[in-house]
C-alpha cells in the first residue's frame, strides 16, 4: 500500500456517496481513521444487527464510501474489495490482523469488540438496553482499501 500513489478528490465531487464512521465520534474514531489513512486498516467488522436496526442493505464489492473524522469531515474515499457475513466465533487471525489495531490475539480482538457493541452508545443506537454478542453473532466482514484523499 505504501507504494501506491493515491488520487485525490474535491469534497465537493464526492459529497454525494454514502457516508462512513468508524467506531463513535472521538479519540476511537480518530485511531480508526489514521490507521485507514496510513494503510494500516484494511478491514472492519460491523453487528450484521445494525444492518437490521437500520434497514440498510449490506455493502458490496465496489461500493465506494465517503469517510469521516470525528469532526465529520471527509478525509478519504473508501472502496470495498470484499463483504461476507460470518459468525463472530469464526473471524480469522488474518482478518484480525489486517483490523490494523495492534491485536495481540483473537480472544484480545473478541474481548474489545465484544466490550465495544455492549456499551452503553452501542445499546443506545441499537435501541436495545440488553443487546449483547456471542461467538454465534453474525458480523459483517469488510475488506476495503483508501481510493482517494479528500481535499477541500
Amino acid at each position: 500500500m505504501a507504494n501506491r500513489q493515491i488520487p485525490t478528490v474535491k469534497a465537493q465531487d464526492v459529497a454525494n456517496l454514502p457516508k462512513d464512521e468508524f467506531a463513535f465520534p472521538g479519540p476511537g474514531r480518530d485511531c480508526l481513521v489514521e490507521a485507514i489513512l496510513e494503510g494500516r486498516k484494511t478491514t472492519t467488522t460491523s453487528l450484521m444487527a445494525e444492518f437490521i436496526h437500520d434497514h440498510e442493505p449490506l455493502p458490496a464489492a465496489g461500493r465506494r464510501t465517503l469517510l469521516l473524522n470525528s469532526d465529520d469531515q471527509p478525509v478519504a474515499v473508501l472502496r470495498y474489495a470484499s463483504v461476507s457475513v460470518t459468525r463472530l466465533g469464526l473471524v480469522t487471525p488474518q482478518h484480525v490482523l489486517n483490523e490494523g489495531e495492534d491485536y495481540k490475539s483473537l480472544p484480545e480482538w473478541r474481548q474489545a469488540h465484544k466490550s465495544f457493541w455492549t456499551s452503553e452508545n452501542m445499546r443506545q443506537a441499537l435501541d436495545n438496553p440488553n443487546f449483547t454478542v456471542d461467538d454465534q453473532t453474525l458480523v459483517v466482514l469488510e475488506t476495503f482499501y483508501v481510493a482517494a484523499m479528500v481535499v477541500n
